[in-house]
């Protein structure tokens, strides 16, 4: 149950959630892979919504050249663990959740511990390797996986859910090249804003996800599109042939 405290402080999402979907985004525990640009963003915007749980991971420690995007790292932050620099935020902008930390790289050994009893993955990575170990491990629990990407003015995001929609490998079949990509602030900004809103629709049941669908963002001309994406059934991850499939 919401207490009175919780009724004040979310009452204007409560005017559409209701007490019973503000309960939901309570009970709620999310996985957040990366607090860098995306990940700063989604963090805030659902610490404020009142998920009660949000396990931030990233094995970074923060760097100057964070500060034009990643939001929630200051300048006082530089060199410490970015998970601490995050949760230090968070826990001043809502006392009432809980910020699990856990500073380390994701991989194939600690992912589904990490995952745990998470709801939810959230993609803020800026790889795809690690990106579609998210996505198997979401597969293979059965949650929502919610892709988010950024380059320069332009983004992309979308909703895998496991056994109905495409999945991440689906969509992206091979992995781009590593590189240092440019990236404005506000480009995360927006992306960011938009995975966080399809994490608490997922959770809440309010609207439609990005499920099918690939949305895309172009800051250059400050226009968006969806585009109707489709399963493969030869999908390594999520085909009748894939480890993942449920």
């Amino acid at each position: 149950m919401i207490t009175d405290e919780e009724r004040k402080r979310y009452h204007r999402q409560i005017l559409m959630l209701g007490e019973a979907g503000q309960e939901k985004l309570k009970a709620a525990r999310v996985l957040i892979a990366g607090v860098g640009g995306l990940g700063t963003v989604i963090s805030t915007y659902l610490a404020a919504a009142g998920v009660g749980t949000l396990q931030i991971v990233d094995c970074d420690v923060v760097e100057e050249s964070n500060f034009n995007r990643q939001i929630l790292h200051w300048s006082g932050d530089l060199g410490r663990p970015k998970t601490a620099s995050v949760a230090e935020k968070l826990a001043a902008l809502n006392p009432l959740i809980l910020v699990e930390e856990i500073a380390g790289r994701i991989d194939e050994t600690n992912i589904d511990a990490m995952a745990g009893t998470c709801d939810i993955i959230i993609d803020a990575m800026d790889n795809f390797p690690t990106r579609y170990l998210l996505n198997r491990t979401a597969l293979k629990r059965g949650i929502p996986f919610i892709h988010g990407a950024v380059r320069g003015l332009c983004g992309q995001a979308t909703t895998v859910l496991p056994g109905k929609t495409p999945c991440l490998r689906c969509i992206f079949p091979g992995s781009p090249p590593p590189e240092v990509f440019p990236i404005i602030g506000a480009t995360c900004g927006v992306i960011g804003s938009v995975e966080a809103t399809e994490a608490i629709k997922a959770i809440t049941g309010l609207g439609e996800p990005l499920a099918g669908r690939l949305f895309i963002w172009d800051g250059m001309t400050i226009s968006a599109d969806s585009i109707i994406v489709e399963r493969n059934p030869a999908c390594p991850d999520c085909g009748t042939n894939g480890r993942a499939v449920r």
